[in-house]
């Protein structure tokens, strides 16, 4: 870890949940930081930091800013006072521990709800690989069923700070994304749960869902091991799935672009968490894609002996016009549409099949366990 102490020169993003600030470092440098609110008090111009530069100074992609950790203005007293009203912590046990109000706790007034929820009554639950799928599965549901109510709950297996994303925060604005649960670690959404299975009832019975999407949050993990990824998150969303009476959906991460050999057709990610760590059964959603890159992603989901433990749903996507994602500048791994659309056909497939099921559309697999 590297801190260093710094002053803000200027306030390029201003909300209640996050800032961007630019600072000027006493080692000489300048840079971006993300600051929340919630955690150090509000950043103003002038005002002294000492900020976290390990994600820049090891040159890492997507945590590659710097983030604010306290700031001082002078002698103005307490930096921050502003109880959320709950008793439940997050990042507990760290020098960050916030105080929330979580759903389930007695002082909530959803606690009267939570108390009885006990099963998603067969809500179709999309669980997702990368963060980036999010704004995609909404936007196809969307465009099979508009009226359907959607729900974005975030996993602690990356980032913790739901307000650090601008998809999430673009994907609320116009409407892909109807309500946001942060569960476990994870904060900052509409909803605070303790883990994912609270999360997934308080979808269903609190935000009134009609399809919940799991999902970690931006900055996956990768190590090129068999079980040192953030992909194994999908595996445990379809198990909390199963568990509460859900449909579980997984979106298959495919990619014709990615020059990874670990991540070109089907993911090592999505494999592992279908093949070892979902323990229940889920609908695989299955793109239509062309020819040559339809075989290969057969012949992997073949060999992993996917379809031995799960069912299978063909969508018309990535054969049908995609579906609008209203504005919302979609990117994976710096690749848009036009790029890698296996990787969004594979997402809007399994936004589509989690329609149908909301919509209680004939025809769809029956989810028995696993023998």
């Amino acid at each position: 870890m590297r801190l260093v102490w710094g002053v803000v020169t200027a306030v390029e993003l201003d909300s209640a949940d996050v800032q961007v600030v630019e600072v000027e470092l006493d080692d000489g440098t300048a840079g971006v930081a993300f600051s929340f609110p919630r955690l150090s008090g509000a950043c103003r111009i002038a005002d002294s930091v000492l900020v976290n530069t390990t994600a820049v100074d090891l040159d890492l992609g997507t945590g590659g800013r710097h983030f604010v950790v306290a700031r001082s203005a002078g002698d103005e007293g307490v930096a921050l006072d502003e109880p959320s009203g709950g008793h439940i912590m997050k990042l507990r046990y760290t020098p960050h521990q916030v105080d929330v109000m979580c759903v389930e706790e007695q002082g909530s007034p959803d606690h009267e709800a939570m108390r009885t929820a006990v099963s998603l009554s067969g809500m179709p639950v999309v669980c997702c690989g990368l963060h980036s799928q999010v704004p995609l599965v909404a936007a196809a549901a969307k465009n099979v069923l508009p009226e359907a109510r959607i729900a974005y709950v975030m996993t602690d297996f990356a980032a913790l700070p739901l307000p650090l994303s601008d998809l999430l925060r673009a994907s609320r604005s116009v409407g892909l994304v109807d309500a946001t649960v942060s569960a476990g670690q994870a904060f900052g959404g509409e909803y605070e749960a303790v883990n994912t299975h609270s999360a997934l009832l308080a979808a269903r019975h609190v935000a009134r869902s009609d399809i919940a999407i799991v999902a970690i949050g931006p900055g996956v993990v990768g190590t090129a091991t068999p079980f040192g990824h953030g992909g194994i998150a999908q595996g445990e969303a379809i198990n909390a799935a199963a568990a509460l009476d859900g449909t579980p959906v997984a979106v298959l991460r495919a990619s014709f672009a990615d020059t990874r050999a670990r991540h070109r057709g089907v993911s090592h990610h999505t494999l592992t968490a279908l093949s070892r760590i979902a323990l229940a059964r889920a609908v695989v959603a299955v793109p239509s894609l062309p020819d040559e890159y339809a075989e290969a992603v057969e012949d992997a989901l073949e060999r992993a002996g996917i379809w031995d433990r799960h069912e299978r749903a063909d969508s018309t996507a990535g054969r049908d016009a995609p579906p609008s994602t209203r504005g919302v500048d979609v990117k994976t791994m710096g690749r848009g549409f036009e790029q890698d659309p296996a990787f969004f056909a594979a997402a809007f497939a399994a936004g589509d099949v989690a329609a149908r099921y909301a919509r209680g559309d004939v025809g769809l697999p029956k989810l028995t366990a696993l023998s």
